[in-house]
């Protein structure tokens, strides 16, 4: 394990299938229902399908123990996914921190 995680810093996370589940639904629920259309003020989640294995960028809003900790994942749209008690690692539903280029 690397350094721990701290309030504030950018990992990577790879979404699980579960991830992408929940995501895509709730962005084609906006769709069948419309509300990605309103012009009324709503917000509904809007952008590209997640897959398993995706990385995305995620501001840590927790840590809870040394290396596990709460995520705002910054999905391709419009709308993020809290990722909860998530372990630093690569395995999909892991975050990990961003390579050095």
């Amino acid at each position: 394990m690397s350094t721990p995680p701290t309030i504030g810093r950018t990992v990577h996370y790879r979404a699980s299938a579960d991830d992408a589940v929940r995501i895509n639904k709730r962005r084609k629920d906006a769709y069948k229902s419309g509300a990605y259309a309103q012009e009324d003020g709503t917000i509904a989640h809007v952008g590209n399908d997640v897959s398993e294995g995706q990385i995305f960028p995620a501001v840590v809003v927790r840590v809870w123990d040394v290396g596990t900790a709460n995520l705002q994942v910054l999905l391709d749209g419009n709308d993020t996914f809290w990722a909860t008690s998530r372990k630093e690692g690569e395995d999909v539903g892991t975050w990990h921190w961003p390579e050095r280029v």
